[in-house]
């Protein structure tokens, strides 16, 4: 399996010569394109240092890094929330997690679940003739409400054809065996999870779909999230290093990602797709072998300092990006639903807030339009930081209770190192303004029967929620 990696990959170097003349003379035609197909490669608790294009100097990213070297590399994009379910909900409904209604991580009996009532992009653009698949991780209902007519599944949320487990691959990334497909078990698999969702996704492209119509995939593996397991192959690189298995799984995920970039090639599609990858949250574990890396941001996973909710963040769409351009605009994973409805050309819904922005003024190096400021409340986290907004260069993040302030200039001081709410009170009374009224405007919105509910449930230690 490592030499055909390897042969693929020197193919690839071979042709990306041909591929940026391509993407460079398609910038010059002006004739009408067709719509354009979306994929959205979704890595799971991958962190803003755990590739190479993005500064890591022991992954080995070869496929991640040339998808950067076609497209843009963003070096502020962010998940909407510091933890998985609530970042998802935005991806699809490009509204901040608790307008949505998925505040929390979705596990055991809690009744959250992305309802009904929301409105997917997969769902507008399956109305919009377009043929739609999801394979890899779900995680939108709680582990009761998988697979249970009696709840949304993917099917109800726009796709026609999906592949997908609750939560985790279990028992770990090797030999799954909890996917669901179309209603119907797989049962266990002899496969790394990555490369077999790959497959699917594969499989569904060139045996499933309509090929008359545009399509939207999404790709939702579990790498790099725990318990990981890592193929040999993709070991061999880093011998006795204490986190082999980590920067495995990392290579694990590329390898997979490098499996649909070639399906694409070969079919004719890449040059007709919106390609957009990035993780769900920063990365697990603190200061030991099974965690990611921030790239030097201060805090992680659960949190929503930056090492919590800045992730990897690359575009690729030749005739709209110039290759290898690298840009600091700020974005989030809620943008990515008016983008893919912009780039299809299907009106954005004007019935509910929509929180999320186009990132197309980013592709060519403008800045974002927002008419609500980027948020997060991430409910799994630190007590101490757990409410964040950022306008222009500047960041307040609060506590739980929303009493206790942090005043950071993300521009200048981006590991936050400098908490400046004690010598700048006009910048500080001035976010704090901007968050109550984010704040008030999105419970007015949100189901405050689920939130009273959760708010409701014994603390752990710390304050903290038992899960």
């Amino acid at each position: 399996m490592i030499l055909k990696y390897l042969n693929t990959m020197i193919k690839k170097i071979i042709k990306l010569g041909s591929i940026l003349f391509a993407a460079s003379l398609a910038q010059v035609v002006h004739a009408e394109p067709e719509r354009p197909n979306i994929v959205v490669f979704l890595a799971d608790d991958m962190g803003w240092g755990d590739a190479s294009c993005y500064g890591s100097d022991k992954i080995v990213s070869p496929n991640i890094d040339m998808l950067a070297s076609q497209g843009v590399r963003f070096t502020q994009a962010y998940a909407a929330c510091g933890v998985c379910s609530p970042s998802r909900s935005a991806i699809l409904t490009g509204r901040t997690p608790y307008r949505n209604g998925v505040w929390e991580h979705l596990s055991g009996k809690g009744p959250a679940h992305l309802r009904a009532s929301e409105i997917t992009y997969p769902k507008l653009l399956q109305q919009a003739g377009y043929t739609t698949c999801h394979v890899g991780k779900w995680h939108l209902n709680s582990k009761q409400q998988f697979n249970n007519p009696d709840y949304p599944q993917p099917s109800d949320h726009g796709y026609d054809y999906w592949m997908s487990t609750h939560n985790n691959a279990s028992p770990s990334h090797k030999n799954p065996d909890n996917f669901i497909r179309n209603g119907e078990p797989v049962g266990p698999v002899n496969a790394y999870s990555a490369p077999f969702v790959a497959e699917e996704a594969i499989h569904w492209l060139k045996d499933i779909r309509d090929p008359a119509k545009p399509f939207v995939l999404s790709i939702w593996v579990h790498e790099p999230h725990l318990p990981i397991a890592t193929d040999e192959p993709f070991l061999a690189h880093y011998g006795k290093d204490p986190k082999a298995k980590y920067y495995g799984n990392i290579t694990q995920l590329d390898f997979a990602l490098g499996q649909v970039m070639d399906e694409l090639e070969e079919q004719g599609l890449a040059d007709n797709t919106l390609f957009i990858f990035t993780s769900d949250n920063g990365p697990e574990g603190r200061n030991d072998s099974r965690g990611g890396s921030t790239g030097g941001l201060s805090g992680r996973k659960r949190d929503d300092l930056e090492g919590g909710i800045r992730v990897p963040g690359i575009v690729r769409w030749p005739g709209h990006i110039e290759p290898g351009t690298v840009s600091s605009i700020p974005v989030i994973g809620s943008d990515v639903f008016t983008t893919v409805l912009e780039a299809a050309g299907v009106p954005i819904p004007t019935d509910r807030t929509i929180d999320g922005a186009s990132m197309m003024p980013a592709f060519s190096g403008q800045p974002v339009i927002r008419t609500v400021p980027l948020f997060w409340r991430t409910h799994v986290s630190d007590p101490a930081c757990r409410v964040a907004v950022r306008v222009g260069d500047w960041k307040l993040v609060a506590n739980d209770a929303m009493d206790q302030f942090q005043l950071f200039n993300i521009e200048q001081d981006p590991t936050e190192a400098n908490n400046l709410a004690g010598t700048m009170p006009e910048k500080l009374d001035e976010l704090k303004k901007t968050m109550f009224e984010v704040w008030e405007d999105v419970q007015s919105e949100g189901p405050s029967e689920w939130w009273l509910e959760v708010k409701r449930k014994p603390k752990g230690p710390n304050g903290t929620l038992p899960y």
